[in-house]
Parts: structure tokens; C-alpha cells; sequence
């Protein structure tokens, strides 16, 4: 009865390389289909000389624009149907936002409102 038990309670090393092999499968695959699947594309904008640079963009939709601070004064990135709004903006701080949907959005510095730009979004 001993023997019996240790038996079936010890495996042989050929069942435990296959539950190795498993395991190993189980966290790889998800990492692979991760690393497949497509990024979106990212596009930087800057604020510098209290101006967005480029004033006017036309992107696709699922892009992620990025806008960096260059200028030693704060801003912000607020649209005008308030929509996405950054919080203020020191030197060198950034803010991003992911356009899903089409359409034209406008946007200010709330700081100094004679800074705007606007994102087009098109189907290309």
C-alpha cells in the first residue's frame, strides 16, 4: 500500500519537462499577441514661444498626440468643447490625448487665450 501511494504521488521527469513545457507556453503566448498587436501612432506637438507648433494638424483616428512645454511659462491644452483639458503645464511637462472619433477640435491655453490650435481628425 506504502509503495502504491508514493507512486502515484511522484512523477516521472518526463511528466514534469511537460508540465514545464505547458507553463512556459501559458506566459509566452500572451507576451507574443501582446507585442503583436498594433501601437498606436503618436504624434508630438510643442508649446513654445506661447504658440502651438504646428497651429493646425490633420491626424487619423487612434492617434495620440503629445504636447510638450518648451516655453519657461506655464499653459495648458483645454478644448474648446472641453473634451480633453490638461492641468497647467510647467517647462518640459507634457500631455496627451488619444483622438478616437472624427471631427475638428479646437483647442486654447486657458492661461492665454490667444494661443489655440486645432486637430483635425480624418479617415485617410
Amino acid at each position: 500500500m506504502g509503495y502504491a501511494f508514493c507512486r502515484n504521488t511522484f512523477r516521472s521527469p518526463r511528466s514534469y519537462a511537460v508540465l514545464a513545457l505547458v507553463l512556459c507556453a501559458a506566459f509566452a503566448v500572451p507576451a507574443i499577441f501582446a507585442a503583436a498587436a498594433p501601437s498606436a501612432p503618436t504624434v508630438d506637438l510643442n508649446i513654445a514661444k506661447f504658440a502651438f507648433a504646428p497651429k493646425e494638424i490633420t491626424i487619423a483616428p487612434g492617434t495620440k498626440i503629445v504636447w510638450t512645454n518648451r516655453d519657461e511659462t506655464p499653459h495648458t491644452v483645454t478644448s474648446n468643447d472641453k473634451s480633453f483639458a490638461s492641468k497647467g503645464l510647467d517647462t518640459d511637462d507634457k500631455f496627451e490625448h488619444t483622438f478616437a472619433s472624427e471631427g475638428d477640435f479646437g483647442y486654447i491655453c486657458t492661461v492665454h487665450p490667444f494661443m489655440t490650435g486645432v486637430v483635425h481628425v480624418r479617415k485617410q
